[in-house]
């Protein structure tokens, strides 16, 4: 049974993304290539599809832009070999700022993290914005490991995620604020 907390992060469940086999369709953007492997479904993302995604049967991905260009969460999709040492440096960066809830949840592969911060109700340009800050900010402290999402560097309805499995570690409010 999928029992990863989702409430966490504002996911969107209208519809969600199933990967398939073979290319589904091929996207020319930016005088680049893309070739997409996800089908939409456009029905609700239920628990009997996330049964059946934890259970490996199905590989399924949720989109971070709604229908209105609004993004809920920028997010860091690490894939480095020091996940401890990723969230150690990314959780001081968004304390200092000012960022008060934020979640890492581990994936399939191994050391891979996607690193949700919960924005609110936020324009896709000012989140893509905000993400290409908090990225360079991050790349001075670390070796970059990571993508950024929402990125105006892909296709939009590239801009989705697979389902976290295991939530890693988060930041809910202000309780290290004391001891600042």
């Amino acid at each position: 049974m999928y029992s990863v907390d989702v409430t966490l992060i504002k996911m969107l469940t209208d519809h969600y993304y199933i990967k398939s086999d073979k290319i589904t369709n091929k996207v020319n953007f930016k005088n680049r290539l893309f070739f997409d492997k996800y089908e939409r479904v456009n029905s609700m993302l239920s628990r009997t599809v996330m049964n059946n995604y934890d259970k490996g049967q199905i590989i399924v991905a949720h989109n971070l832009i709604n229908s209105r260009d609004k993004v809920e969460n920028i997010v860091f999709d690490y894939n480095g070999r020091n996940s401890e040492k990723f969230w150690h440096r990314a959780q001081l960066m968004l304390r200092e700022e000012g960022f008060l809830n934020f979640t890492a949840y581990e994936t399939k592969t191994p050391g891979h993290l996607h690193l949700y911060i919960h924005k609110g109700h936020t324009t896709l340009g000012e989140a893509v914005q905000l993400a290409n800050r908090l990225s360079a900010k991050l790349a001075q402290k670390l070796p970059k490991e990571w993508k950024m999402f929402p990125s105006t560097d892909i296709p939009k309805e590239f801009n989705i995620l697979n389902l976290p499995k295991k939530v890693y570690n988060k930041e809910r409010g202000t309780s290290w604020a004391k001891h600042m």
